[in-house]
């Protein structure tokens, strides 16, 4: 069965799609993706190469995590996602549990943005909320993202305190695509409550990166905005 998955994203592969991804995804030497490799096929078709193998087991959706392709990384945690849909609350765990143990194979923002809020955030919607807090603290930027992102699911359910520590958190943390994941839960924040964002924001956004300040604001009346700009709230 894993070789037939196998088979299949080779065949969906496209040279020219993946030439295009391994730049934007920063691929190079010395940037955040380094030594990636794609295959070149677009995620709405990875999801539907994902459904038709939701019964892999762990041991083959391993060898996926441990894949030196991007996409076959992607469809693991793509299925481990249709997975925790389906499965009961033991099963959840279980799923929750390979999920961190794999957190180093889970190494670009659209492996993490495409899984961290449907397990880590499901998972933890009503229970404690340490783990967040571990991975928010560590030293491995995509740890500390899959913290701020797995947030989404308790801000769509309209429970903002975790999201608002873990901003706090990192909110002088160096790399860009920190900044940007948490301006973006800062912005969802927003959409549902803008008054506890900008609550946030007056003690923070002087402090905060512009790149951070800029998604978070990004859905701001233009005057508003322009004055958070220029430090004049």
């Amino acid at each position: 069965m894993l070789n037939q998955l196998k088979a299949e994203l080779n065949s969906l592969a496209n040279p020219k799609n993946a030439e295009i991804l391994q730049r934007f995804f920063k691929t190079g030497e010395g940037e955040y993706g380094e030594g990636d490799v794609f295959l070149g096929i677009r995620v709405p078709v990875q999801r539907s190469v994902a459904k038709k193998y939701v019964g892999l087991g762990f041991s083959k959706i391993q060898k996926l995590m441990d894949s030196k392709i991007h996409e076959e990384r992607l469809v693991g945690l793509l299925i481990l996602v249709d997975k925790f849909k389906k499965s009961d609350e033991t099963a959840k765990g279980d799923i929750f549990n390979f999920y961190l143990k794999n957190t180093k194979c889970i190494n670009n923002w659209d492996l993490v943005d495409l899984s961290a809020p449907n397990i880590v955030g499901e998972f933890l919607v009503d229970k404690t909320k340490v783990p967040l807090y571990k991975l928010a603290e560590a030293k491995n930027l995509w740890e500390k993202r899959i913290a701020m992102v797995a947030c989404y699911s308790f801000i769509k359910r309209e429970d903002f305190r975790d999201a608002l520590r873990i901003a706090g958190i990192l909110l002088n943390d160096e790399h860009d695509l920190i900044h940007k994941a948490v301006g973006w839960m800062l912005r969802e924040i927003g959409k549902r409550d803008l008054e506890t964002e900008e609550k946030f924001l007056k003690k923070s956004y002087k402090k905060m990166p512009r790149t951070m300040l800029r998604y978070a604001i990004e859905k701001f009346e233009e005057r508003k905005r322009k004055k958070y700009l220029k430090g004049e709230v």
